[in-house]
């Protein structure tokens, strides 16, 4: 069944300018739809606060202030925020909509990944989650169904709907905020929350998409986050046999229990996946999971998977249950994979000779001397990884595989630190000549702008002008201003003169003009409510729908927004016509007492008025209705009862 058509807001438009055209998803904080964007006719998400939060002042408050500061990072792995905005009841985020699938259906779908689509992955949800630490935030809720793939491949992080900044205080008296098997142990322990708790989660990530199952499962979410406390995450290899060891030493790095051992940010390990990368070859980056080592876990309940409040009881350590089979102790994950049985010997039937001539005889066949191969064999070498390596420790390690150091440049880099090494000519893992020398391009660090004083510009005009300083344009947000004219920039966050990076994204506060209180056309004739709309500087649509109300047929029924509320000059009222009243049939009170008789009306849906007259001051009978009983009259009208 198509629960779409049951949600109230299908079908409506927000704030004048956003139809929605479907629900997507449903979850703790907010429900999210496909919507189009009137004005500039594109597809985007609709995140709309459910109303019970929506009514806690300071709720949203933070809630914008976050949706602000997630619209500055603009990077391309990060989903990005149009616009924010209310409408009554309604409190919401225009996002951008991507068309595809998250994380956990492919993990679902196909169980571990391979190596090189694992790291494909990682990477950049490394980088944009690398983005949201410099700029001082933690998503703190990483998991596969915050990790989008679109059909085109992109990968994109989601759901900022967590996000902290770095130097909050992020601990709550008696809950734990965030998703069970992702949590880091400080978190379970302390409530706290730095960007080693996202680095903590990107490695349970990267075990689960080279595994297919997570490291630490349980009975109930007590002993997983037992688990997270006491046990290390076991190595990939434990799992799948023959796993390369720059993968077991990349997950013992992100998921080490004590968050000084970790990389301290998503670059640091989006640098530290980079080096493995490099340090694989190509048969080990595309090596298959055999998909009979598939466990059952890969058709696992998701339950553990959304974002919970626990109850910190929940988080302190206790013993688990005994394992009857195996004695006292706690019940650790035994892995389901299975090694294959080892080859029985083979008999050795080959002549015996000499290494040396088995050798000759191989060079012979292949038409080459020994000579020729002992002069070639030193003559090549490989370029080591030397990513996020200081330049002294690149010149030891080129010295080392007897390389040279050619030119040495800088380049500006967001994601390795000042005076590390950033790329290198030939590329890591290029085969070259001993004694031949390799370029270094070492990192400047991240290149910084000041932001323009955009104040009074028309939106089209401070974008072209953002661009030209080498920033982006982050999200517009509308407001009332009795000043500065419609269309034109108000205020920018970060505020003009803030010096921040080269391309960070800067948020734009537009003026919606002076404000137009929408008057109430209710009941009125749709050219006449059209007429004084447009008189007050306001369009009007005319819905499709045709609803039941106490207004005659054609009349408009109700208008969105809603009378008294205000508008912008130019914003859209959306009027609903009337079918006319729905008609009931009249509940037969006469005979029945005062109280009897209101009780049978105003449950059939109709108002109640008494005519007592001088004789029936005192009286309690119903002797008489305006309308009788098994007739018809439109449903909120008034029935008048006679007592005597």
């Amino acid at each position: 069944m198509d629960t779409t058509l049951q949600d109230p807001l299908v079908g409506q438009v927000l704030d004048g300018r956003y139809r929605v055209d479907a629900r997507i998803a449903v979850g703790g904080m907010a429900t999210v739809y496909r919507a189009v964007d009137t004005r500039l006719d594109r597809i985007l998400a609709l995140k709309v606060m459910h109303p019970s939060l929506a009514a806690d002042a300071s709720f949203v408050e933070r809630f914008i202030r976050e949706a602000k500061s997630v619209a500055r990072l603009a990077h391309p792995n990060v989903v990005q925020v149009f616009d924010q905005g209310t409408d009554g009841a309604y409190v919401y985020l225009a996002m951008e909509y991507i068309a595809g699938c998250t994380l956990r259906d492919v993990l679902r779908e196909r169980g571990a990944l391979q190596p090189r689509a694992a790291l494909d992955i990682l990477e950049p949800v490394l980088a944009a989650l690398g983005a949201a630490h410099r700029a001082g935030f933690v998503h703190r809720d990483m998991k596969p169904e915050n990790v989008l793939i679109g059909d085109d491949g992109r990968v994109k992080v989601a759901d900022f709907g967590l996000v902290r900044a770095v130097d909050s205080v992020t601990n709550t008296t008696g809950t734990v905020l965030g998703t069970v098997s992702y949590l880091a142990p400080e978190q379970i322990e302390h409530g706290t929350a730095d960007p080693r708790v996202d680095v903590y989660a990107c490695g349970i990530l990267l075990y689960e998409m080279l595994t297919g199952e997570k490291p630490h499962d349980g009975d109930s979410p007590a002993i997983v986050l037992y688990k997270h406390l006491h046990d290390d995450v076991p190595p990939p290899s434990a799992a799948v046999p023959g796993m390369a060891y720059e993968l077991d030493e990349l997950v013992a790095s992100a998921t080490a229990r004590t968050p000084e051992v970790r990389p301290h940010d998503a670059v640091a390990l989006l640098a530290q996946a980079r080096d493995a990368r490099g340090r694989l070859g190509d048969e080990q980056l595309d090596a298959v999971p055999p998909q009979a080592l598939m466990s059952e876990h890969d058709h696992h309940d998701n339950a553990d998977d959304r974002t919970s409040v626990i109850p910190r009881a929940l988080t302190m350590p206790r013993p688990l249950p005994v394992n009857e089979d195996e004695g006292a102790g706690p019940v650790h994950h035994t892995s389901r994979f299975r090694s294959p049985p080892p080859l029985p010997p083979r008999r050795r039937t080959a002549l015996r000779r000499g290494p040396m001539a088995i050798v000759v005889a191989v060079l012979l066949v292949l038409g080459l001397g020994a000579g020729v191969w002992y002069i070639n064999s030193g003559q090549f070498t490989k370029v080591p990884p030397l990513l996020a390596k200081t330049e002294k420790e690149a010149r030891g390690r080129l010295a080392d595989v007897g390389l040279d150091v050619g030119e040495v440049k800088e380049a500006y880099s967001d994601t390795v630190e000042r005076g590390k090494v950033v790329g290198t000519d030939p590329k890591a893992g290029a085969r070259i000549r001993s004694n031949d020398s390799v370029s270094l391009t070492i990192s400047k660090g991240p290149q910084t702008v000041r932001v323009p004083d955009l104040d009074g510009y028309p939106l089209d005009k401070a974008r072209s002008l953002l661009e030209d300083e080498g920033l982006k344009p982050g999200m517009s947000t509308r407001e009332f201003s009795e000043t500065v004219p419609a269309g034109s920039v108000i205020s920018t966050e970060p505020g003009k003169g803030t010096k921040v990076r080269a391309g960070s994204a800067v948020a734009l506060a537009v003026s919606k003009g002076s404000p137009v209180d929408v008057p109430d056309v209710t009941g009125d004739d749709p050219e006449d409510a059209r007429a004084e709309l447009e008189e007050a500087g306001l369009k009007v649509e005319i819905a499709a729908e045709r609803v039941n109300s106490e207004h005659d047929a054609g009349e408009v029924a109700r208008q969105n927004p809603g009378p008294g509320s205000r508008a912008a000059e130019g914003d859209t009222v959306t009027l609903t016509p009337s079918k006319g009243p729905e008609m009931v049939e009249v509940p037969d009170v006469v005979g029945d007492s005062v109280d009897e008789a209101k009780e049978k009306l105003e449950g059939a849906g109709f108002r109640v008025d008494e005519d007592r007259g001088l004789l029936g001051l005192f009286g309690d009978t119903v002797e008489g209705q305006s309308v009788d009983g098994g007739d018809t009259a439109p449903k909120g009208s008034t029935i008048t009862i006679e007592i005597r």
